[in-house]
């Protein structure tokens, strides 16, 4: 028996390859399915099961493409409505891989039908769950992203969810392994730990959520509070993995149009595509085009896009590093963000020998900063999250989080220059962008962000642990 955790970092999301006796089974498979197939191949395996532990949200699964590629039917549980074939599995129904099985679990709350997965040995000891986003290290999945029927509230599926935990979760014992679908860094719940796989019995110790003691009132409560609201792209992409989708050798094929920078920018102006600029944010800093937003591949991307994007069928054309744009299509399109529709031949340093205009950002060090933020003559936005600010941050900085800048818009002085940081240097040139494409260009960027400031010595307020938030 194999069991290979295939995790992306840019999403906080863990993919399973299962193999045992000749036959494979593939659990929550990211967008891009040609891995799988070749890990297949390289084991003399053939994929027998597609395994889809609920509609995702965050992400578009491969499952749809991996089926048709391999001709393995995919596997829901109980109250999935797919418009595609799939198995919809019944509670308690037991799949055999090779010399082991896998049994279903229906565990609803995330949502309706969201389920686990047992792995049986070949002794027939439970070996491990794959729990998708029932529970995850440290947490469980937030409550409040199912497509609700009309008389399902919030509390209602956080109740679901603590009948299945410790009706289903729980009773377990303690040595299984715990394989989860997201970590650290998923929207998918609120503090998730960063350690991607782990024992039972040492989760039933560490996680709130599995205290033996807890009521299910205090649960609802305790899960539900401090929710923040779901990135607006999550069901646009739960819509695409329970309807189907494009393939995406035809989004690269369509995406990786190459035009010269008289065509890009004609195609700009014909379609009203966003020109998203993908490059490292020191490279944007020193000239960009005008107007284009900046989302680099080196940081959290494809959440980004999401969140601040937020419409998957926006036409986007795209300012790559050479050699990156497959990539970054790629990385778009596991998010749901299939309209690419060019990339600017030769990138932006086409764009500048062709003698296209083009705008840059003010950037000063955080040392250059301190004298004028400690005399309070310009005013600082700080465009981390809430958690972090209230963690510790400049004295005097306003707190305008990047994840919804478009609330805080008003917020910005309109005449006086201001300076803008996050929490290194990647987020605030995103924001900044932002700021550029609506017309605010008063602003100077702190290289370095919130870690060089500490280091320049400009004064912070007390740190606080954001576990005690």
């Amino acid at each position: 028996m194999k069991i290979e955790q295939i995790y992306t970092g840019c999403l906080a999301q863990g993919a399973y390859y299962i193999e045992s006796s000749g036959e494979v089974a593939i659990i929550d498979p990211l967008r891009e399915v040609q891995p799988y197939i070749e890990r297949a191949e390289k084991d003399g395996a053939k994929i027998k099961y597609i395994f889809e532990t609920h509609f995702h949200a965050d992400f578009v699964s491969g499952h749809v493409t991996l089926s048709k590629e391999t001709g393995a039917p995919i596997v829901y549980g109980p109250h999935a409505n797919p418009s595609f074939d799939a198995i919809i599995a019944s509670d308690g129904q037991v799949f055999k891989l090779g010399d082991i099985s896998i049994q279903v679990l229906h565990t609803p709350g995330h949502t309706m039908e969201s389920t686990t997965y047992l792995l049986k040995d070949e002794t027939g000891k439970d070996h491990a769950i794959f729990s998708g986003d029932t529970l995850f290290l440290g947490d469980v999945g937030r409550p409040d992203l199912a497509q609700k029927a009309a008389n399902m509230t919030q509390d209602d599926l956080a109740g679901l969810l603590f009948d299945s935990l410790r009706n289903k979760i729980m009773p377990l014992s303690d040595d299984i392994t715990v394989y989860p679908a997201h970590g650290a860094g998923s929207a998918c719940g609120k503090n998730m730990m960063k350690e991607t796989v782990d024992t039972l019995g040492n989760q039933k110790k560490v996680n709130y959520a599995l205290r033996a003691d807890m009521t299910k009132e205090e649960f609802i409560k305790e899960v539900t509070d401090g929710l923040l609201p779901p990135p607006k792209y999550f069901p646009l992409n739960v819509k695409m993995n329970k309807e189907g989708y494009e393939d995406i050798a035809d989004v690269l094929d369509r995406g990786t149009t190459a035009l010269d920078p008289d065509a890009f920018e004609a195609m700009a102006n014909e379609t009203g595509a966003v020109v998203l600029d993908v490059r490292h944010q020191d490279d944007f800093v020193k000239g960009h085009i005008p107007r284009s937003i900046f989302i680099g591949l080196n940081g959290d991307f494809a959440p980004w896009v999401g969140a601040l994007i937020a419409d998957t069928e926006q036409p986007l054309l795209l300012v790559t590093p050479e050699g990156m744009e497959e990539e970054a299509i790629t990385r778009l399109s596991r998010v749901g963000f299939d309209a690419t529709i060019g990339i600017l031949e030769g990138g932006f340093e086409a764009w500048k020998k062709a003698g296209k205009d083009y705008d840059t950002i003010n950037s000063v060090s955080a040392e250059e900063a301190k004298p004028q933020i400690e005399n309070k003559q310009m005013p600082v936005f700080d465009v981390r999250k809430e958690s972090e600010y209230l963690s510790e941050h400049a004295v005097n900085a306003e707190n305008t989080p990047l994840d919804f800048i478009n609330d805080y818009m008003g917020e910005f002085p309109k005449e006086k220059t201001f300076f803008v940081h996050c929490a290194g240097g990647y987020r605030s040139v995103i924001a900044e962008s932002i700021l550029k494409s609506r017309g605010i260009h008063n602003f100077v960027d702190i290289g370095g962000g919130f870690g060089a400031m500490k280091n320049a010595g400009i004064p912070s307020t007390d740190y606080v642990c954001p576990t005690t938030l």
